[in-house]
């Protein structure tokens, strides 16, 4: 029988909130490093860049059982409870990544319809890339310069981060190319922009599940 991985939410309740440069949680290990070692091996098979639902791949009963865990009452509750907010009928949207590519990492926003990002980072510690700062998350002051940031997160050891979106929620990455495992949990708004956007999850997971999309 597989042992389930159970993320550390007791770390995650007691995280502070930060607030520059805008409210967000950062949880190091909210995936312990057994846990992470037993996932390394059950990580999707992805060999493109861009996000796969769930529903696009093939995961393994270890990642399968992660993925609902995360879309679970637990999480959400805690989220809820930390940045104050109602999340009860939120609908939420799950995403994963394997790659990363040299055109991502640019700065953003998420989108209006997104609530809240959560970003679970399932990549192993001794990358030299990430001693290069590439590929690490920053959170910025400003929509325009990379370098211009409060807090870096780089994208290892089952750490996660949580933040509510709002208009000056600017993050992005160095430049970096090649292997790099995100789970990307959003709570969703309940009007037409997410409603649209679901539908668009919805489709792509059938999509990309064709043989002629890479």
């Amino acid at each position: 029988m597989i042992q389930p991985v159970t993320p550390d939410y007791a770390a995650l309740e007691a995280a502070p909130v930060s607030t520059a440069p805008f409210a967000h949680v950062v949880v190091p290990h909210f995936i312990r490093p057994d846990d992470l070692h037993a996932l390394a091996a059950s990580l999707p098979d992805i060999r493109s860049g861009g996000s796969f639902p769930p529903g696009a791949l093939t995961l393994s009963p270890l990642m399968a059982r992660l993925v609902t865990e995360l879309e679970g009452p637990r999480l959400r509750t805690l989220i809820a409870r930390k940045f104050a907010l109602d999340l009860d009928t939120a609908p939420t949207m799950l995403t994963l990544r394997g790659r990363t590519r040299a055109k991502d990492g640019r700065i953003h926003r998420d989108s209006a319809s997104k609530r809240v990002t959560v970003l679970l980072y399932l990549n192993a510690g001794d990358d030299t890339a990430w001693a290069r700062h590439e590929g690490c998350l920053r959170l910025l002051r400003n929509g325009h310069d990379l370098e211009d940031f409060t807090v870096e997160v780089p994208p290892v050891n089952g750490t996660l981060l949580v933040f509510p979106n709002g208009p000056d929620t600017w993050h992005g990455h160095r430049q970096y190319v090649g292997p790099r495992h995100t789970i990307q949990l959003n709570y969703m708004t309940n009007d037409a922009r997410a409603r649209n956007e679901l539908r668009r999850h919805r489709l792509s997971a059938l999509t990309k599940r064709l043989p002629w999309v890479a």
